[in-house]
């Protein structure tokens, strides 16, 4: 996917009702997995991925930075972020728990 051409998101838009749902593409390009919700705001937030599995069942909840992710529209106005990591080293990371 070219993310060129996406609309990078406001911070104002950077809140947990646009963002859960949205899927997130790593270092490869490849979709990783699916940000399922939000610890805190702004710099200091944290997005909790789920990563693997299929169709959301199996799969391993990762938190990274929020500021680690970019997050933008495509031209369907559907949100997504891109990160540098791979699904790999996702998976590596130690699992989230609430």
């Amino acid at each position: 996917m070219n993310h060129a051409n996406h609309v990078r998101l406001a911070p104002t838009e950077l809140t947990p009702a646009i963002l859960e749902g949205a899927t997130i593409y790593g270092a490869d390009d490849h979709k990783v997995g699916k940000l399922d919700h939000i610890h805190g705001a702004g710099t200091g937030g944290r997005a909790v991925i789920d990563v693997g599995g299929f169709l959301g069942i199996g799969a391993k909840p990762v938190a990274v930075p929020l500021v680690d992710l970019q997050f933008m529209r495509d031209e369907d106005g559907d949100v997504h972020a891109v990160t540098t990591w791979t699904k790999d080293q996702l998976k590596d990371m130690p699992e989230h728990k609430d």
